[in-house]
């Protein structure tokens, strides 16, 4: 039996994306009634220098239900997923990207998954919108990922998650950068928390272009991820 009528948070954490976050808060605004009284829609502007941190402020004072944070400077994908996290008050908690490259509208097929027995519903792309070599990259990522990591999901880079506040009570999340999606799963699955999966749409990114795929970030990555995996698999530490 899924959870009916468990209040939720949505968080978006944002960069740039002063072309698609106003849509995803409003689309946000429109389901969750359908699903909860009880909801929160959160957006984490991690630095933006675009008109994103306006456009926040302005959607904040349009409703009660929007909460906006801002970071003054850059962080990183991780470091706005944590505080995403740690803003979340409610039982469960969802969030996806601000790009745009997901539809808040699967969330509603999503949460009838999230029984008693389930902490995690993690989606997985049917088919990457993406360039041929970002979809290289990204298949090279997850194998890489869930071979080193023994991970129980099949796309790792899938950022549409539905995860219970008590699991991500249970663990400590320390990085900054976009490595913290293994990490997430990695501790959740030691803590002994229950998974299952969805299959969600992508879409092609309308507007910006994706902070990721450049060379230095795709390095500091591999960097991160050896060094997550000699932390977290090797020496044991969580």
């Amino acid at each position: 039996m899924f959870l009916q009528n468990s209040s939720i948070s949505i968080f978006f954490p944002a960069f740039n994306d002063e072309g698609t976050i106003v849509t995803l808060v409003e689309d946000a605004l429109k389901i969750l009634p359908q699903t909860t009284s009880d909801f929160e829609v959160i957006v984490v502007n991690d630095g933006s220098t675009d008109a994103t941190k306006r456009l926040l402020d302005e959607l904040a004072l349009r409703s009660d239900h929007v909460k906006i944070f801002h970071h003054e400077t850059n962080m990183g994908y991780g470091a706005a997923l944590r505080t995403g996290f740690l803003l979340a008050e409610k039982e469960l908690i969802f969030y996806t990207d601000g790009d745009g490259q997901y539809a808040v509208e699967d969330l509603l097929e999503m949460i009838p998954l999230m029984t008693e027995k389930m902490d995690v519903v993690n989606g997985y792309k049917t088919d990457r919108a993406d360039k041929p070599y970002r979809k290289i990259i990204g298949a090279l990522y997850n194998i890489l990922a869930r071979t080193f990591f023994s991970l129980p999901i099949r796309d790792i880079d899938c950022d549409f998650r539905l995860i219970r506040k008590s699991a991500i009570r249970k663990i400590n999340l320390e990085s900054t950068s976009g490595i913290i999606c293994v990490e997430l799963i990695y501790k959740l699955h030691a803590a002994g928390c229950t998974f299952t999966e969805f299959p969600v749409n992508h879409y092609t990114r309308k507007f910006g272009d994706s902070q990721f795929f450049t060379f230095p970030r795709v390095l500091r990555t591999l960097i991160g991820f050896w060094k997550l995996w000699i932390n977290l698999v090797i020496l044991g530490r969580r």
